[in-house]
């Protein structure tokens, strides 16, 4: 059996990461258990792993219900639904499928991993395959948008609903092809702590001559999982922004509050989990020395900001959802029904009368039938 060496991979710091293996051409003279690490983060990611899961199912399932509602009342069949609420319907699912898995890693965590090897493999897929394709969901908003409101296209194959669907189904395939790397390497594995019973953790490990492909996967990691959509998502925006100068002051504020805060929030929530790849990356290929206190700050760095990340699928609904007026209208609509209360909590009312305050001022592009609206 070859020799292996753990990783700090995608999910969450391997402990052991800086133990001498003979052939690995690691130079430390002792290893570095890194004890406090390990106590801190079985303390914080399972409060943080229960939290991001409950508020990611109850906005998803919300937007899930609502889209539901509001397609069942239109004709035409799937290829008649708008692309917006196509996306959005995508996202909330790879949304909510990342969110089951949160809890299986909170119980590794607390106790240790107890779910078998294809609890581990699958899990580890599912949690990867729908971080990527979350990502992605975004910036296809991102560019519907650009088409929409710069373009003014509200027909024709550039917004055809059924080529969104084909798209949706590529970024599927794709996200599931990248997780393949988590069903090859996922295993269960023992790790090094001192004064206790060494736990079983759920994790990637890769042979002792695969840092190359380690490297590798976490470069594509950096690239579609945030410098792609980044890139998409400030061109779209910022040609939205400027498509809306002719636009009253008032729609130019509305409208330059959401942009920020739809960039704002994803650089916010990825940017420092992609940092800390990016010097887990250089730490690898030998540009950084290593030593235990750079491993210390990575391996916390790592756990820390990955939660912070994962709070974007909880995120989402808020930004992607909430913010529309006729989402609001639908899930008003709904709520009346269930609770048989008109106007509950005043929600009905209160978006009606944002709709009528913005009765006139809504152009063509954005009077489409969508979910989403960015001057909404």
């Amino acid at each position: 059996m070859d020799k292996v060496i753990s990783t700090t991979d995608d999910y969450w710091p391997d402990y052991s990461d800086f133990t001498v293996v003979p052939g690995t051409g690691r130079s430390h003279a002792a290893p570095c258990f890194q004890e406090d690490i390990y106590g801190f983060a079985q303390k914080y990611s399972p409060a943080i792993y229960s939290l991001v899961f409950l508020l990611a199912v109850v906005g998803n399932v919300l937007v899930l219900c609502v889209i539901r509602r509001y397609r069942m009342s239109q004709s035409g069949g799937a290829c008649a639904f708008s692309l917006t609420d196509t996306f959005l319907l995508h996202l909330a699912i790879s949304d909510l499928l990342l969110a089951f898995t949160l809890p299986l890693f909170a119980v590794q965590w607390a106790h240790e991993w107890v779910f078998g090897l294809a609890v581990c493999k699958i899990s580890g897929a599912l949690f990867s395959m729908n971080r990527y394709s979350g990502i992605l969901f975004l910036a296809c908003i991102s560019f519907d948008r650009y088409l929409a409101i710069v373009h003014a296209v509200s027909s024709g194959w550039k917004r055809n609903t059924c080529h969104a669907q084909i798209a949706c189904a590529l970024i599927w395939v794709c996200c599931l092809a990248l997780s393949g790397v988590d069903i090859a390497f996922k295993q269960v594995v023992e790790v090094n702590t001192i004064g206790q019973n060494k736990p079983h953790m759920c994790q990637v490990w890769y042979t002792e001559n695969s840092t190359q492909w380690q490297v590798g996967m976490q470069l594509v990691s950096m690239v579609l999982g945030f410098g792609l959509p980044l890139l998409i998502m400030l061109y779209c925006y910022i040609r939205i922004f400027r498509s809306l100068c002719n636009a009253t002051r008032r729609q130019k504020r509305k409208s330059l509050r959401l942009i920020i805060s739809l960039v704002s929030v994803f650089v916010i929530c990825w940017a420092p989990y992609n940092c800390f790849l990016l010097a887990e990356s250089l730490l690898r290929l030998g540009v950084v020395s290593e030593d235990c206190h750079f491993g210390h700050v990575v391996d916390t760095g790592t756990l820390i900001t990955e939660s912070v990340g994962l709070s974007h699928c909880a995120l989402n609904p808020l930004l992607y959802g909430f913010v529309g007026v006729k989402f609001r209208r639908e899930l008003a609509r709904m709520c009346k029904g269930l609770l048989g209360q008109r106007g509950w909590m005043g929600m009905e009312g209160w978006s009606q009368r944002r709709l009528r305050r913005m009765t006139g001022s809504i152009s063509s592009a954005e009077s489409e039938n969508t979910s989403f609206s960015v001057m909404a």
